[in-house]
């Protein structure tokens, strides 16, 4: 027998057993004296201190003591988001929300770390359940704008905006958003309307410009927004994610080498975006060197695995290697993250169709059928024009 470990076929002598059951009264005795409400009190107290692993530590003893607690997971939730443990965070909110289902609070950081996560579709519904009841939250209708205008729905993106213009005119992002959302939509005048608040809020500072030169991309002012973002570039070469909006007005201008650098240079200061990663890859497949795009687009889910363009690329790639597994698995995956968009349906259809699963490919080509009979993407698709990612976006709140 081991030293130290008890043999389980030896009785119990009486001292052992008196002993046992003294340990047993004592832990008793010592949770009874324990107040979980002023343990949660101390917890509170401590993440708004900061001290997230004390008050981690406070909010597991409440739950030790009382496990339908939803308020202490929904600040477990809180602290994860925190450490931007995302994933983390997300379950404990659902945990949370179960106990708690009332609590638009709850909801609302559902709603946001869903759009932290990139996973916009899945944050629109927790955020119209807190407009619902809570209709004068700024922070929740900002975030479903930005969801409902990221996954292109863009009416409900410059109505839902709009109404926030008395309390968001003077913001940058805002108006850009705004703009775009209204754009797409064919809302002229509201676009013409956060296109001048924009230039008379600017002035001639690198953000502005930054901004302008995002703007004019989304309207596919090529010429124009690279001049904006030059400008950018003179005033602050070290902006967030000038570089790769730069990167990308190079691409579109056909100056290779030069999208190459910008894109490059933009990993070196931000190594985790994946976008500067699907951009290589599209540029790459361009030049025709297939294995760094495939390395790129590879490199770009690593650092963001919620980026449709980059499994759609890399499903191409597998069905036309003869990989029609991973080629499944990848399209897949990009129908969950997009699945209103005509491309990443037909891509899907093309390997079900490959793998003789006719009838399911057949339904494909279907939705990709209706979805352009639609104008969801129909007037993208004929220009050969992707929507501006904006990273820098899906950052922020």
């Amino acid at each position: 027998m081991l030293a130290g470990v008890v043999d389980s076929q030896q009785p119990m002598s009486l001292n052992q057993a008196l002993a046992s059951r003294q340990a047993s009264s004592s832990v008793t005795r010592s949770t009874e004296r324990v107040d979980p409400q002023r343990v949660f009190q101390q917890g509170e107290s401590a993440l708004q201190a900061g001290d997230l692993s004390r008050a981690e530590s406070a909010f597991r003893q409440v739950l030790a003591i009382d496990p339908r607690a939803g308020g202490a997971y929904a600040n477990l939730g809180v602290i994860a988001m925190r450490r931007k443990e995302w994933d983390h965070a997300i379950s404990l909110l659902h945990k949370a929300e179960k106990l708690e289902p009332k609590m638009a609070g709850i909801r609302l950081n559902i709603g946001l770390v869903e759009y932290r996560r990139a996973n916009y579709s899945e944050a629109i519904a927790p955020l119209e359940s807190v407009m619902r009841e809570q209709p004068n939250s700024t922070q929740a209708r900002y975030l479903l704008g930005l969801c409902y205008t990221f996954v292109q729905r863009y009416a409900d993106g410059a109505r839902t905006l709009d109404t926030l213009w008395a309390q968001m005119s003077d913001q940058f992002v805002y108006l850009y958003v705004l703009g775009n959302a209204a754009h797409f939509s064919g809302d002229e005048a509201l676009d013409r309307k956060a296109m001048a608040r924009l230039v008379e809020i600017g002035s001639d500072t690198p953000e502005f410009h930054l901004m302008m030169g995002k703007a004019l991309l989304n309207r596919d002012d090529d010429q124009k927004a690279l001049d904006e973002l030059q400008k950018a570039a003179e005033g602050n070469p070290n902006l967030p994610f000038l570089h790769f909006h730069m990167g990308l007005v190079y691409r579109r201008l056909g100056q290779k080498e030069l999208a190459e650098k910008e894109f490059l240079k933009d990993i070196e200061s931000e190594p985790d975006v994946g976008y500067n990663y699907e951009q290589l890859g599209k540029l790459y497949l361009h030049l025709g060197r297939e294995t760094e795009a495939k390395q790129a687009f590879q490199e770009a889910l690593k650092q963001e695995p919620r980026l449709p363009a980059s499994l759609v690329e890399l499903a191409k790639m597998h069905l036309r290697s003869g990989d029609l597994g991973l080629a499944i698995k990848e399209a897949d995956a990009a129908v969950g993250l997009s699945p209103d968009s005509q491309g990443v349906r037909l891509v899907r259809g093309q390997v079900l169709q490959r793998m003789g699963r006719t009838k399911e490919a057949k339904a494909e080509f279907e939705s990709a059928r209706k979805l352009m009979a639609a104008g969801v993407e129909k007037d993208r698709s004929l220009l050969n024009v992707e929507p501006v990612p904006d990273p820098d976006i899906a950052r922020q709140p």
